[in-house]
């Protein structure tokens, strides 16, 4: 990694999946998020990078995916995958920061990030990568905090907080956790190379005590139900959309390299646990089947 890399949040050792999701009363969110998912993503397609993927939660709805990336840049949560999931051959498992995609150009055919973007210091950088891992006309469903959320609108009408929901830029509420206004995520996509086509608002009901007293299937239904409100104005939590890699340079053939070296962009050689630059930028080792990017093994020449 160089010296400008912008901040990572790392989630290695991380209880997140017991912490956050499982025994947590996530059913809302979870199933929501789902419904989502159907009605963005493409039910089939050839090799999907699943990116920020961590313990696999959504990673089985891609079934009808010839090939599953899972990428995340845990280890910890690559191992909860591999637990979840399973080692099934379609399904690689890549340790990895979205600032330094270790794939080949052009080598997927269509993408998903849920919950992970509000972790990025440089949104830009980090849609770039995405776009260029990317096929033409590869749908890219992204999935955002809302900045200009009702609670959020309701809180800085009364003086409770001081940042402006309305205002562009993103707002960092805690340290590597942010919220964007859609506008703004509109325009950085945009500049990225990608085409928004749909966008969805989700999550209007998530408060503790509401999903205490309703029922989760009313709650759910009632959100699926909102969600294409987001179409012209989001005013929920959570923000999904739909977008196409716009371009016209061939995609890479998928029975060709995978891997690329994050230093030369070389198609990287297999030669025992271990993925080579050939140009002597390094190495990257393979782990217990998790190609670990997190450290180059390799001695520059």
């Amino acid at each position: 990694m160089s010296q400008d890399t912008p901040p990572l949040c790392d989630y290695e050792g991380s209880d997140y999946r017991t912490a956050f999701w499982e025994g947590q009363g996530r059913h809302y969110e979870d199933r929501t998020e789902r419904i989502a998912l159907h009605r963005l993503l493409p039910p089939r397609g050839k090799r999907i990078a699943h990116l920020g993927a961590g313990f696999g939660r959504m990673t089985n709805e891609l079934d009808g995916y010839e090939q599953v990336i899972v990428l995340d840049y845990s280890r910890t949560m690559l191992r909860e995958a591999q637990q979840v999931l399973g080692r099934d051959e379609r399904l690689i498992y890549v340790a990895a920061d979205i600032y330094h995609l270790p794939l080949m150009p052009g080598s997927c055919d269509a993408a998903l990030m849920e919950r992970v973007i509000h972790h990025m210091a440089d949104v830009p950088a980090a849609l770039r990568q995405i776009r260029q891992i990317l096929a033409p006309n590869a749908p890219f469903v992204l999935e955002y905090a809302n900045k200009r959320n009702l609670k959020a609108i309701v809180r800085w009408l009364l003086r409770r907080q001081a940042w402006n929901p309305f205002t562009l830029e993103p707002v960092e509420f805690v340290a590597l956790n942010f919220d964007f206004h859609p506008r703004y995520m509109a325009e950085q996509l945009k500049a990225a190379g990608f085409r928004t086509e749909r966008r969805l608002a989700l999550s209007y009901f998530r408060l503790g005590a509401l999903k205490r007293l309703v029922p989760t299937d009313i709650l759910v239904a009632l959100d699926a139900l909102l969600q294409p409100t987001g179409q012209l104005a989001p005013f929920s939590p959570s923000v999904f959309t739909l977008n196409r890699a716009v371009g016209e340079e061939p995609p890479a053939a998928l029975d060709g390299p995978l891997f690329k070296c994050v230093h030369c962009g070389s198609a990287l050689e297999r030669a025992g646990e271990r993925m080579r630059c050939p140009q002597g930028c390094g190495a990257w080792a393979i782990h217990d089947g998790i190609y670990d990017f997190k450290e180059n093994v390799g001695a520059k020449r």
